[in-house]
């Protein structure tokens, strides 16, 4: 049985400013976001980890840096953010006064329609995604895995792990640095255990 461990990032100032979307701008921790992946390396501290992963965004290689202790932590491309396109850096209620109708797309349909426009569609993310997490059952059959990632990266994944449609992505939210842990059997079975919870 793998064990994985899902994090969101600890807080950023664009979290704590309205909850504006931070796709691919590289931010740093806040204090706070400091001290909530403090916590979350003192969850973690009874868990033997076979590994760890992150996005490449600061955000997350911090939160996993300091979650994970001495051990080591392996970037991976494929756990970035959505590209959010040009709704990057704005709060939902300035971008959909923008433009209603692209945000009602995307409500609709997130798996053709581009985030922002220009970003990336549902089907994107799902797709890298799938990539990361298939070569990670390769890799490991069993143990610990922690994985550190975003708000909509991780919600895409989940939701389409459960078989819900993706337009309804939004209707559960990942508190910063909190763990979402779910299992994979070894014939890939999947099974969410806890959903923003202490372990």
């Amino acid at each position: 049985m793998l064990n994985i461990y899902l994090v969101r990032h600890g807080e950023t100032v664009w979290n704590a400013d309205g909850n504006r979307y931070c796709g691919r701008t590289d931010l740093p921790l806040t204090k706070k976001g400091i001290t909530q992946a403090e916590a979350l390396h003192a969850q973690l501290k009874n868990i033997s980890l076979d590994a760890v992963y992150s996005s490449p965004l600061q955000r997350a290689t911090q939160t996993a840096k300091i979650a994970a202790g001495s051990k080591e932590v392996m970037v991976d491309d494929r756990l970035i953010e959505i590209n959010f396109g040009n709704w990057e850096g704005k709060t939902k209620e300035e971008f959909i006064k923008e433009d209603p109708l692209l945000w009602e797309n995307w409500q609709l349909d997130p798996e053709k329609t581009r985030a922002g426009g220009m970003g990336e569609t549902a089907s994107e993310v799902i797709d890298r995604e799938k990539s990361f997490y298939d070569e990670i059952l390769k890799r490991h059959s069993d143990g610990n895995i922690l994985v550190i990632g975003h708000n909509g990266l991780n919600r895409l994944y989940l939701s389409w792990k459960l078989g819900m449609p993706l337009k309804n992505y939004r209707k559960f939210f990942l508190n910063n640095a909190a763990i979402t842990w779910f299992t994979f059997s070894v014939n890939g079975e999947f099974v969410l255990k806890c959903l923003n919870g202490k372990i």
